[in-house]
């Protein structure tokens, strides 16, 4: 048995692959460069730097169409469909909320040319802003007698209105009651001997 295990000496037989690290090396490498290429490919260049977020010196319109009606065609630009219109975005918004939302979006804010970061107040600016906030609270001096007035007068608001409700639902009854009363022909009427035109009692 001796001479027959001498006679094999260049045969492997742990039974273990065993692995050329230099071969796996290279092809690491290559894999790495055609990645590295295909990223190059899909920059566009660098970066865009972006404005910080600020403050919309604009009103939002949410309430100009409200309660009106439109005729809304399948072949009418997108501006003259139903809902809002974004010019940026040139998509339309069925309502309010969604509008809102899509404004205040990320897709919105990078097509004006803002990013969603806001940017860092000085020490100045938020000194100055409390300065102009006393200023406006100053202007409202408030005492307890225009609150005990304001009370008030909302008080009898809330009671006209009422009142108001009141008269309305009155009508609509006598409304109703009108409409649901038979109308008596006045010959059928002095028939029956209900007083009318034709009536015999004196």
């Amino acid at each position: 048995m001796a001479q027959s295990s001498d006679n094999v000496v260049g045969v492997d037989n742990t039974f273990r692959k065993k692995f050329d690290k230099e071969e796996y090396l290279q092809r690491a490498r290559e894999r790495e460069e055609k990645e590295t290429e295909g990223k190059k490919s899909k920059s566009r260049g660098p970066p865009v730097q972006r404005k910080p977020l600020k403050q919309r010196d604009y009103q939002v319109d949410l309430e100009s169409r409200l309660g009106k009606t439109q005729v809304v065609t399948p072949i009418a630009p997108l501006s003259q469909q139903a809902g809002y219109f974004c010019r940026v975005c040139e998509c339309v918004v069925k309502d309010s909320a969604n509008y809102l939302d899509h404004i205040n979006g990320k897709k919105h804010q990078r097509a004006l040319g803002m990013s969603m970061r806001v940017e860092r107040a000085s020490l100045e600016q938020v000194q100055q802003r409390f300065e102009s906030l006393k200023k406006r609270k100053d202007t409202g001096s408030f005492t307890v007698q225009d609150f005990d007035e304001r009370l008030l007068k909302q008080q009898q608001e809330e009671e006209e209105r009422k009142r108001q409700r009141r008269e309305k639902k009155k009508e609509k009854k006598k409304e109703k009651a009108a409409e649901d009363e038979p109308e008596i022909d006045p010959d059928v009427a002095a028939m029956m001997g209900f007083g009318g035109f034709g009536s015999s009692k004196k």
